[in-house]
């Protein structure tokens, strides 16, 4: 997690980025036009490798990310508050969350990335899983052992950081009925559900990552252009 020297710069610097979304939309437009081009994507979550989609499925991506939060708006660096009604209005919005991970390529989304500030987020770490919701996370146990891998984030397209993270994690919560629920997560999933709480608290990949890695970054942010650990 970032000091609060490095979390002042980052609000600084994200609001210089705001001013130039209109240039890194058109970047992003850009890499996935033209005549079927497959283009490379990195899953929220990381660890994955990128893979290459058609430009259909680039289509329903750029639709979805313009319905997701995206890095300068304030609201990404809030805290969620409990759910408290679990009714209809409540599945409503999972169903469109579990959709809009869907269309953007993602396998997980938080509920702030949406602009709803409730503590809720939704997941599906394989194409071979059922989307599960869980509300009011609460993460109860993580382990020493950690494993480093790569993340995206698909409220920061075409950027991706190393970050590491607990390997195991014991995380409790709801479903959409108010029932408990209680997931024992390794690997992949764990770290999944270590991302999409983490947004849930106002936490982004750029304040887990290294200094090093946060500088290329955001430097690339301001420019409207992709970054990987492997520029360095």
């Amino acid at each position: 997690m970032a000091s609060e020297e490095e979390t002042a710069t980052l609000s600084e610097e994200a609001a210089a980025y705001a001013a130039g979304m209109e240039q890194a939309e058109e970047a992003l437009a850009a890499a996935a036009g033209g005549d079927g081009e497959r283009v490379e994507v990195e899953p929220e979550g990381g660890e994955e490798p990128a893979r290459r989609f058609d430009e259909e499925t680039m289509r329903r991506r750029d639709a979805a990310l313009a319905q997701i939060v995206q890095y300068g708006d304030p609201v990404l660096k809030s805290r969620a508050s409990d759910v408290t009604e679990f009714d209809q209005a409540l599945s409503d919005e999972i169903e469109r969350m579990i959709q809009l991970m869907k269309d953007g390529l993602g396998v997980g989304l938080a509920a702030t990335q949406v602009g709803r500030l409730r503590r809720l987020l939704v997941f599906q770490t394989n194409a071979d899983a059922v989307p599960q919701e869980l509300v009011n996370p609460e993460i109860e146990w993580l382990s020493e052992e950690t494993e480093l891998a790569t993340e995206g984030c698909l409220s920061i397209p075409r950027v991706v950081v190393d970050v590491d993270r607990p390997l195991y994690a014991r995380v409790r919560g709801q479903d959409r009925n108010g029932a408990e629920v209680l997931l024992e997560a390794s690997g992949h999933e764990a770290r999944v559900l270590q991302h999409e709480i983490d947004h849930l608290d106002g936490i982004l990949i750029l304040d887990r990552t290294e200094k090093k890695q946060r500088k290329g970054a955001m430097k690339a942010l301001r420019r409207g252009e992709s970054y990987s650990p492997d520029e360095d």
